[in-house]
């Protein structure tokens, strides 16, 4: 099992710097947010990839994979009634997964609330569009390599796949091994009416939850918050789980280096005592 830092964390940093500070600090990758690397990344130069995955390489680090695809460029939707944002979305999407893979990642992980949110009376004609893209998704994913996570996020970000179960539907009607859901701590802390111990009990023997972030309810780091990580990591372990933890904080306390330290050093501490 290998621990991630979501790079937007060190945003501030040119990408090379923020390799070498995570190496420092004590991770063993970068999980990238796209839109990090430029307003149009799906369509970044074969050199300009090669170089970013040297930056990293160099640092002794991963690129694990990437999340919070559909931020750049402006305008995309899972949802549109417009067939042809739809199209393009689907589109920056394969692209996305080409970049994955060409970045060393090995997933990529649909957040992205405002562009899948469903419109109001329209719920049910907008998720079944919002279905058609995650399984032409699920196929760029196949064709790259790669798996594509489809994330539960809380109610307040958006009404479309808010718990565990209900991504876990859609992945076994999309029926695709490189297609599948993922556990965020924050967001199930907030939507679901288990803990999330159990849900990785429950979920890990399924093989359809491929990727974990941590991060408190409170949207800080993991353990600057209520929420316990010790029974998490040993759910985990307990779970023969191989994958990645991405650690991914929205707020930075008290900034994004010191929150990255934190967390690192916290979950590390408990990682090496579990038995």
């Amino acid at each position: 099992m290998r621990f991630s830092l979501c790079n937007e964390v060190l945003r501030p940093l040119p990408f090379a710097a923020q390799c070498e500070m995570a190496a420092a600090l004590g991770y063993d990758g970068l999980e990238v947010a796209p839109f990090t690397l430029g307003d149009a990344p799906h369509r970044l130069p074969a050199a300009k990839r090669r170089a970013l995955r040297r930056q990293a390489e160099d640092a002794g680090l991963a690129v694990t994979g990437l999340h919070w695809l559909l931020v750049a460029p402006e305008g995309l939707s899972i949802v549109s009634e417009d067939a042809d944002i739809r199209r393009q979305t689907v589109d920056v999407i394969a692209a996305l997964c080409a970049l994955c893979a060409d970045l060393g990642g090995s997933y990529l992980v649909h957040g992205s609330p405002a562009q899948r949110r469903l419109p109001e009376g329209q719920e049910i004609e907008a998720a079944k569009r919002a279905v058609d893209v995650l399984a032409q998704a699920a196929q760029a994913a196949e064709r790259a390599g790669v798996v594509y996570c489809l994330e539960p996020l809380h109610r307040g970000e958006t009404n479309f796949v808010n718990t565990i179960a209900e991504a876990a539907d859609i992945v076994r009607r999309i029926d695709n091994r490189h297609f599948r859901t993922m556990l965020d701590c924050s967001a199930a802390g907030l939507s679901e009416t288990d803990n999330v111990p159990n849900l990785l009990r429950q979920w890990l023997p399924s093989g359809l939850l491929a990727h974990v972030q941590v991060n408190d309810p409170n949207r800080q780091g993991p353990g600057q918050g209520a929420m316990q990580f010790a029974p998490i990591l040993a759910a985990l372990k307990a779970g023969g789980y191989a994958g990645d933890v991405a650690v991914e904080p929205f707020i930075y306390t008290p900034d994004g280096p010191g929150s990255a330290a934190r967390a690192i050093g916290y979950l590390r501490g408990i990682w090496e005592s579990l038995p």
